[in-house]
């Protein structure tokens, strides 16, 4: 029978009724029906397919308020970042969608002795999806649309905190028509999870999260079966500022690329590194960008800044920087320009930091929230060596006029993708990849449709 369960809102600390955990029992009838509505979605024509996802963003979009509002709620998000956010969903759906077609049809070899061969790109069947908190529809959709696209039916296991989420999506799919149980919300613990993996009829499972959950699923995989996996985890982005960038306009971009969501995204950047003789200059830039954010209340429409997701993880914060700080770093922002009543424990000034280095774990170590590390370098070669020093490895960003300096030093980046003048962004027709223990395979792009088949291979005699 399923539990139902609450979450606190770090907006004001209430307790908000989230959901409930399904037993074992019902979750497998959702296997059932999974397994049920792929047989027959396999087999529908991928023009089909993109008008059924097309027609679910059209529902999704009727519903925005209020969907928005509820992730503002539940993390903590700003209101227009949310809303902000479904907007990229359906952006990177969109740009699935038009690929699909073409990607997923049968590929022909010249022929060759008499033979017909072709490759054909089959669906997995059953995707489980487990989804984040901190981008809870763009992460969800990474999975979700490639999934459908490629013929997959999809199990959604949102995380607890966004759990309306998931609600929110196989909702919206029921109203486009979708096949009864082709998208389903699917609250379930751990153990209920491992147990349905344990039956080997989950092909894919789609991970986005910490480190260690990371782990945790790929053994768990592992252990269960054959079912793919992909993991998209921790990042400690660097950004190296070139002596030729503009200090004042690169300030601002960096600013947003550290800050947004509260700093709580994969690809935010984490640290800073800056060419010595440009130090003071840069920095005293970054200060004011970043006094000018509006620390608040999500729901408020010119708030910029809202709280973090839990008191847990604000405590965690602030020990990261207050250990750097006793190792001789120095906050060089100024907290009391972030006035905000106390209605929880979530809600944190954002922080620059200066003298800091590589012995601090603000420097080496995930932060996920509104904190920076910014740190001089006398050489690029230095400033490489910087950024690859890490067991991280999602993104970078380098900053100059310069695009041939720019692409030297990306060859030598320990990345998925590397940035120009750009940062804490996700172009859909890119793939979405870490190295090192930011990831495990790929989202997005016609590669992240590709991920959700198999290869089929026709060879045959014709005489």
């Amino acid at each position: 029978m399923a539990t139902p369960f609450s979450i606190t809102s770090p907006v004001d600390g209430s307790l908000i009724p989230a959901g409930s955990y399904l037993s074992y029992a019902e979750a497998d009838e959702k296997l059932a029906r999974a397994e049920n509505a792929q047989r027959i979605w396999r087999s529908t024509p991928v023009t089909q397919r993109v008008g059924v996802v097309r027609r679910f963003l059209d529902c999704f979009d009727a519903q925005l308020e209020e969907n928005a509002r509820q992730v503002s709620l539940a993390m903590g998000k700003p209101i227009r970042q949310a809303r902000g956010e479904i907007a990229g969903m359906r952006a990177r759906a969109e740009a699935l969608c038009w690929q699909a077609s073409l990607v997923l049809a049968d590929q022909s070899l010249p022929a060759k002795d008499n033979l017909e061969r072709m490759i054909r790109h089959e669906p997995l069947g059953v995707v489980l999806d487990i989804a984040a908190w901190n981008y809870p529809y763009l992460v969800a959709i990474n999975v979700i649309a490639p999934a459908l696209l490629a013929g997959n039916a999809v199990l959604v296991k949102h995380a607890p905190q966004t759990a309306c989420v998931g609600a929110q999506l196989e909702r919206a799919f029921l109203q486009a028509q979708a096949p009864q149980g082709l998208l389903q919300d699917l609250m379930v613990d751990h153990q209920v999870a491992h147990e349905l993996l344990r039956t080997r009829r989950i092909a894919h499972v789609g991970f986005t999260g910490s480190v260690r959950g990371g782990h945790e699923v790929y053994a768990r995989v592992a252990e269960a079966g054959f079912a793919s996996c992909g993991l998209e985890m921790g990042g400690k982005d660097a950004a190296i500022v070139l002596p030729d960038a503009d200090m004042s306009q690169t300030a601002i971009a960096l600013v947003d690329g550290a800050f947004y969501n509260a700093g709580q995204s994969c690809c935010a950047v984490e640290r800073i590194y800056v060419p010595k003789p440009a130090m003071g200059q840069f920095v005293e830039a970054f200060v004011a960008e970043t006094h000018r954010l509006r620390l608040g209340d999500p729901l408020d429409e010119g708030t910029t800044l809202g709280p973090v997701v839990s008191k847990e993880a604000a405590v965690r914060i602030e020990a990261q920087v207050k250990s750097a700080v006793a190792r001789g770093a120095r906050v060089v922002s100024d907290a009391r320009m972030f006035y905000a009543p106390r209605r929880s424990d979530c809600y944190l000034a954002p922080q620059v930091l200066t003298g800091v280095d590589h012995t601090m774990d603000l420097m080496t170590e995930e932060s996920f929230g509104p904190v920076i590390g910014i740190m001089s370098y006398e050489s690029e070669e230095q400033a490489v060596r910087l950024a690859n020093d890490s067991r991280y490895g999602l993104t970078a960003s380098i900053w100059t006029p310069d695009h041939e300096r720019a692409l030297g030093l990306a060859d030598q980046l320990q990345v998925g993708t590397v940035y120009m003048n750009r940062c804490d962004a996700v172009d859909p027709e890119l793939p979405w990849v870490g190295v090192k223990e930011s990831g495990l395979g790929f989202t997005l792009s016609h590669l992240g449709i590709l991920s959700m088949t198999r290869p089929k291979s026709f060879n045959f005699k014709l005489r």
